[in-house]
């Protein structure tokens, strides 16, 4: 569904994400398959092409955010290892294929997760003492970012409301508001701001593409919980309806499928409108919107 220039960027992330993984050690090889498994199982490469794609808006070299858009696929890795844990969602199948738990089992899949996540950092950190001047501060920027969006005040935070949405039965738009900005937004608008950061954006920039990130998370998450409702799952990969069975809140759940098709026709307006502000050196941007609106259309 999307056109050459992202495959071209997911095409560079995918050619190094298992370079930076650790060197095999016997003793602990079952974690590491567990790790490549769930990396190797496909994916769209979302995070780590945002970025890219960020970077070389900002006048940036593609190739100096190649270790930071690794480790953010790493991160969301852990995230979806996780996420389908019987603990979590207890999904069996993620991409089309068995989850991580299904394949090694609960404890291996759990730690398989924390190793990524923590892989993450050190390949952030390796590039950080080994990179040049120039680029320390853009890395530091770059990291502080990612860091944030993944714990307790983006990913992780957005998980628990999540979960605690399942059990409470309240149709709460403020609370649905707070998943999606953490749980996905959160991580996707950093790998926006991220980019921007290692390719030398100013100020301006940033705080257009902060608003961008806001935006393509939220558009992001509605159109998934669309799809969950009527795709296609032989083209998603997993059982439609997951989020029904699983009772979570969703725009559907919560203001019904017309109202949410509406707002998504909304959120996508506003998208599109501060693509256009950026210029046509956005024009990534602005395909990849059109791509990801054309998903449920």
């Amino acid at each position: 569904m999307y056109n050459e220039e992202y495959y071209r960027l997911k095409n560079i992330a995918d050619r190094d994400l298992l370079k930076y993984l650790p060197e095999e050690e016997e003793k602990s090889r079952s974690v590491l398959e567990a790790m490549k498994y769930s990396l190797s199982a496909g994916g769209k490469r979302v995070r780590p092409v945002l970025m890219l794609a960020a970077c070389s808006l900002a006048g940036g070299n593609e190739e100096d955010a190649v270790p930071f858009a690794c480790a953010i696929e790493y991160i969301h890795t852990y995230s979806l290892i996780h996420d389908d844990l019987p603990a979590m969602d207890d999904d069996d199948l993620r991409r089309g294929k068995p989850t991580n738990h299904v394949v090694f089992g609960e404890a291996c899949a759990v730690l398989a997760g924390d190793a990524l996540l923590n892989r993450a950092f050190e390949v952030m950190f390796e590039a950080l003492i080994n990179g040049d001047e120039k680029n320390r501060n853009r890395y530091l920027k770059a990291a502080r970012c990612i860091s944030e969006a993944s714990g307790y005040y983006g990913m992780v935070g957005g998980q628990i409301a999540d979960i605690e949405g399942e059990t409470s039965g309240k149709k709460d738009m403020d609370h649905l508001k707070f998943i999606h900005k953490r749980k996905t937004g959160a991580l996707i608008k950093a790998a926006i701001i991220a980019g921007a950061h290692i390719g030398g954006g100013d100020e301006k920039l940033i705080s257009d593409l902060s608003e961008l990130g806001e935006l393509m998370g939220l558009e992001f998450q509605i159109a998934d919980d669309i799809l969950d409702v009527c795709g296609d799952s032989s083209e998603l990969g997993k059982p439609v309806g997951s989020d029904d069975k699983n009772g979570k809140l969703t725009y559907p759940s919560c203001v019904g499928m017309e109202k949410t098709r509406e707002i998504y026709e909304d959120v996508h307006r506003r998208t599109m409108e501060l693509i256009e502000k950026l210029g046509p050196e956005a024009k990534f941007f602005k395909d990849f919107a059109g791509d990801l609106y054309y998903r449920i259309n």
